[in-house]
C-alpha cells in the first residue's frame, strides 16, 4: 500500500520488453538507499516488487496484465516515473490509500496554470466514472490528488505548484496517457451495497 506522495522521480534506465514480462531498470538514488529484493515500489502508480538493486538502480518485472492497463508501453529510456516506497507502521499518510493497481489509462485533455496553481483535466473512462466524485481522491501517475470537478466523462484537479515541480507532472503535455486509480473506498462501498 502507499499514499500518493511521491518520494522521487526516477528515470527509466533500460527495458527488456517481452511477453508475458518485461524487465524495467529505473535509477532511483532516493527510494533505492534502504531497498531490498522483494520490497515494493510505486511507480507511477504501479505497484512492482524489486527483483534487482544496486547502484542507485533498482529492476522489477513488468507482467502481461499490468502492460496493457497502464501507459508501460509508452516508457522508453530517459523517461521520468513517479516513485514512491510502500508504507510501513512509522509511514505518515500524507495522501490517500493508493494501491499501486491501476485501473485504467486517462488521456490528458488540459493542463495549464490558473494563479498559483496548475488545473489538470484528464478524461475517465467509462466504467470508472461513477467513483469519481467532487472533493473525493483519486490517483494519478501514482500521485495522491483531490478531485475538483468530474463531468461530462473528465475530471479536473487543481495541483499546487510543489507537487507539479516534485512529479513527473512537470513534463506532461495535453494528449498524454496518465495511469488512473480511483478510490478503493469508493469501491467497497459499492460491493457492500450490491
Amino acid at each position: 500500500m502507499f499514499t500518493g506522495i511521491v518520494e522521487e522521480v526516477g528515470v527509466v534506465e533500460r527495458i527488456a520488453r517481452s511477453f508475458p514480462a518485461a524487465r524495467l531498470a529505473v535509477r532511483a538514488p532516493v527510494v533505492t538507499a534502504d531497498v531490498k529484493e522483494g520490497d515494493s515500489i510505486c511507480v507511477d502508480g504501479v505497484c512492482l516488487t524489486v527483483v534487482a538493486h544496486g547502484g542507485g538502480m533498482f529492476e522489477a518485472d513488468v507482467q502481461e496484465e499490468t502492460q496493457r492497463r497502464t501507459r508501460f508501453a509508452r516508457y522508453r529510456e530517459g523517461t521520468a516515473v513517479n516513485l514512491e516506497r510502500a508504507v510501513t507502521p512509522s509511514t505518515r499518510l500524507g495522501g490517500h490509500y493508493v494501491q499501486g493497481h491501476v485501473d485504467a489509462v486517462g488521456i490528458v485533455r488540459a493542463w495549464r496554470q490558473q494563479g498559483a496553481d496548475w488545473v489538470l483535466r484528464v478524461s475517465i473512462p467509462d466504467v470508472l466514472r461513477k467513483y469519481v466524485v467532487h472533493k473525493g481522491f483519486i490517483a494519478v501517475n501514482g500521485i495522491s490528488l483531490t478531485v475538483t470537478e468530474s463531468r461530462n466523462g473528465e475530471m479536473a484537479a487543481h495541483v499546487i505548484p510543489h507537487t507539479r515541480a516534485a512529479t513527473n507532472l512537470q513534463h506532461l503535455s495535453v494528449g498524454d496517457e496518465v495511469n488512473i486509480e480511483v478510490d478503493i473506498i469508493a469501491k467497497y462501498v459499492e460491493s457492500l451495497l450490491k
